[in-house]
């Protein structure tokens, strides 16, 4: 029996009367890579808000392994053991590379000020255990982040790059769900397909459960598990893939006319 991670209980937010999200209900279990797709203003980007603890839910509940995490600050979501990416990047621009992903793994840390202001052997120690799981998803990513490169600033990354080290920062929190909010938005075909296989291998080769927004529907495709798919705020379908894409209420939604005008 599959493991049940994460579980979106009649989740509810309202904006100054506007519904964003209205009665949400699905689950995520250990291992799924499930993608939430819906039309622009979904709701997509203020689930994941409200996941990561940047949003609080007018009605509703999140449980990640059956504890609640409403209430929760975004850095005791991320303690819980949920890492996201962002739509829009956001990177410590003057930081190096290696400094990045080293940073986001403050979460983890054990060694107190007294360690950090007098340097003391532990302190070193978890310094370099740091730094060496560090480079180690860094690594992941084949020749892109590692090498000389580490050491250099991520100002100076491409666009491609500075998404590849976003996702490697939410590796470094150790997490057991990662969030990826369009991970290939910007990308060309050909890195779209090669971030479209990494997702697939922080699944099967890192053990992470994936939950990620996506407009690029092949990467959805050749992804997923399961679908599930928003429009103004509700859920109007969730399956395979092939369910949700042949799904009269998705058709709809996503030309805005009904399926048989569409055909």
């Amino acid at each position: 029996m599959s493991e049940r991670l994460l579980t979106i209980d009649n989740l509810s937010v309202t904006f100054g009367g506007l519904h964003a999200l209205r009665n949400l209900n699905f689950h995520v279990d250990r291992g799924e890579i499930v993608s939430v797709i819906g039309p622009n203003g979904a709701g997509k980007t203020t689930f994941f808000n409200m996941i990561s603890g940047m949003v609080t839910p007018t009605e509703g509940d999140i449980r990640f392994k059956d504890q609640s995490l409403i209430g929760l600050d975004p850095n005791q979501v991320t303690a819980r053991g949920i890492a996201r990416t962002f739509q829009n990047v956001r990177l410590f621009a003057n930081m190096t590379i290696l400094e990045n992903v080293m940073v986001s793994q403050h979460c983890r840390t054990r060694q107190g000020i007294f360690g950090a202001l007098f340097h003391t052997r532990s302190f070193k120690r978890e310094e370099e255990e740091i730094r060496a799981y560090g480079e180690e998803v860094l690594s992941f990513f084949g020749s892109r982040l590692v090498g000389y490169r580490l050491h250099q600033p991520a100002s100076v990354l491409s666009y491609a790059n500075r998404r590849r080290l976003e996702i490697a920062r939410a590796m470094a929190t150790r997490p057991e769900v990662i969030l990826l909010d369009e991970p290939v938005a910007g990308m060309n075909p050909k890195e779209s397909e090669e971030l479209t296989g990494l997702i697939g291998k922080l699944r099967d080769d890192w053990g992470f459960t994936i939950v990620m927004i996506e407009h690029d529907m092949g990467v959805v495709r050749d992804v997923s598990d399961r679908v599930v798919v928003l429009d103004h705020g509700e859920t109007i379908a969730q399956g395979s893939y092939d369910e949700v894409s042949t799904n009269p209420d998705v058709i709809e939604a996503y030309l805005g006319r009904p399926a048989e005008e569409a055909s």
